[in-house]
């Protein structure tokens, strides 16, 4: 019995300033607004296409799907680019909507904050982007999150 081959490839996006703050890490500087260089990998799995690739490395640019109305790239960077992230129960958000308002940060609300959370939510989006655009084909397998280059924390399979 012959065994089906599963090919993977991976994809470094970067270049991201992200403000965020964790307002449930008492006893910790966490707890501040604070930022970091954000950047995250995708591990995506699939068959291989008419060009002998799982995914076209630049595909998030080209793509025909969209995520929240914008290409998953412009999505990327209107979520995590000069964009200060808290979570929808942080207790501050009516000030950090106004701040938002008045144009001081671009804001953007989450479930949670923090790498891990961060991991979890782009792994779901990127994968319900990538079963429409490849038609099932390809999947991420797993999101990993830097804060930079020491720190990182990663949801998947």
């Amino acid at each position: 019995m012959e065994t089906k081959k599963r090919y993977t490839s991976t994809k470094l996006f970067d270049g991201y300033s992200t403000c965020f703050r964790q307002w449930k890490a008492e006893g910790t500087h966490c707890r501040f607004l604070h930022g970091y260089a954000v950047s995250f990998r995708v591990w995506f799995e699939g068959d291989l296409d008419h060009r002998n690739w799982v995914f076209d490395f630049g595909g998030m640019k080209r793509a025909k799907t969209e995520i929240n109305h914008m290409q998953p790239k412009e999505f990327f960077s209107w979520l995590l680019d000069h964009t200060t992230i808290v979570a929808w129960d942080d207790p501050y958000l009516e000030t950090f909507k106004q701040m938002n308002e008045d144009g001081i940060i671009q804001l953007r609300v989450l479930p949670a904050t923090g790498c891990e959370r961060f991991a979890e939510y782009l792994y779901y989006t990127i994968n319900a982007f990538l079963k429409e655009e490849t038609e099932g084909r390809v999947k991420a397998t797993k999101v990993e999150v830097y804060e930079h280059e020491r720190n990182s924390a990663s949801y998947g399979e």
